[in-house]
């Protein structure tokens, strides 16, 4: 008997599909690939997209604010948690469900911008880095921070430990030495972590420099 090659070539043809189309509806469950004819989900004013990442744990959190968000009418809701352990000392912190609308007056009421003024320039910035990876006396500030001398050390030091960002350390009873206050690591280490969002070329187009006139 002769073999009808076509129609064989056919019929693994079928198969292949039907395979494909089979595959593909695993990975869509289990990666929640996107289905392009699918409708938009949504929750209020939010569009959903559970596409966003391939961890299910992550995307249940991204769900949540994204029902918060559409449900409160808010014009964002972010959630974050983190863990910075340096120099013997460890700071963790969990915020869920952060309403933006409630971040947006801290710019209008001149807060953001006593913050960002307090902390905004090289040498206290570099202060707080030295000082989140362990407490330190002023004499080590100048040797490890590559400062001139303690006057120029404690001439930044004041302002941070003005607002309460620094503070005397008296944990191990050895005066002289500073730290950044527990309380605070989250909020230096978060800001660090947006400034580099924004800078990052993935995240940010554009230039730092002053276009010339």
């Amino acid at each position: 008997m002769e073999r009808n090659y076509g129609a064989e070539i056919d019929e693994l043809k079928k198969e292949l599909q039907k395979l494909g189309e089979q595959l593909s509806e695993v990975l869509c469950k289990k990666w929640r690939v996107p289905d392009p004819n699918a409708p938009a989900e949504k929750t209020g004013h939010v569009r959903k997209m559970p596409h966003m990442h391939p961890d299910s744990s992550v995307m249940a959190i991204m769900e949540n604010l994204e029902n918060a968000c559409g449900s409160g009418k808010a014009s964002g809701c972010i959630t974050y948690m983190g863990v910075f352990a340096s120099g013997g000392r460890q700071s963790e912190w969990v915020r869920s469900g952060v309403n933006t609308d409630r971040l947006f007056p801290l710019v209008e009421d001149g807060t953001a911008e006593k913050v960002l003024a307090c902390i905004g320039s090289r040498d206290r910035l570099n202060l707080l880095r030295m000082l989140l990876e362990k407490p330190m006396t002023v004499a080590q500030l100048v040797e490890q921070g590559g400062y001139h001398s303690t006057g120029q050390v404690y001439h930044h030091l004041k302002p941070l430990l003005a607002a309460d960002l620094v503070t005397a350390d008296s944990a191990q009873g050895e005066k002289g030495r500073y730290c950044v206050r527990p309380y605070r690591v989250q909020g230096i280490i978060m800001l660090l972590a947006g400034i580099h969002d924004m800078a990052e070329p993935q995240h940010a187009q554009g230039s730092w420099e002053e276009p010339a006139e």
